[in-house]
């Protein structure tokens, strides 16, 4: 068998293993769906919100409270506060005011919409949907 022949072999065996010809996703996105995506990643392309992201969702019953998060950061409250705005409208998270503070939630439905792009569509359906199915990640 020549060289040739044997990487061409390699590469037939490799296809079948990998499935290299089968499309990453299931569509492609509108303009309109880029656009408002390109700006959630953007909102979770600083390191303060996608660790404030990761705080707020993994904090015990699904929600944490603005005073749990600023003494995380060696930040003023107005900085955390910015960014927590940055989050809220780009639709990751909500806020609801009790008292004097504010409790923020993760949005998991668009967390999952998010997934559904970074996902192969041979395998969005093991994307989580629920929000127990979130990583838990410590502060």
């Amino acid at each position: 068998m020549s060289k040739q022949e044997a990487e061409e072999r390699v590469l037939v065996q490799l296809a079948e293993v990998v499935g290299c010809c089968s499309p990453l996703a299931r569509e492609p996105l509108s303009a309109g769906q880029s656009g408002e995506l390109a700006r959630v990643f953007k909102a979770m392309g600083d390191p303060v919100r996608l660790r404030l992201l990761s705080l707020i969702a993994s904090h015990a019953g699904g929600e944490a409270c603005v005073c749990d998060l600023t003494d995380v950061f060696d930040l003023s409250g107005p900085t955390i506060s910015h960014h927590l705005k940055v989050l809220r409208e780009a639709g990751l998270i909500t806020g609801e005011r009790r008292g004097t503070w504010v409790y923020y939630r993760v949005r998991p439905e668009l967390l999952a919409r998010v997934a559904t792009v970074l996902v192969p569509s041979d395998a969005a359906d093991v994307v989580p949907t629920d929000r127990a199915a979130l990583p838990v990640v410590d502060a």
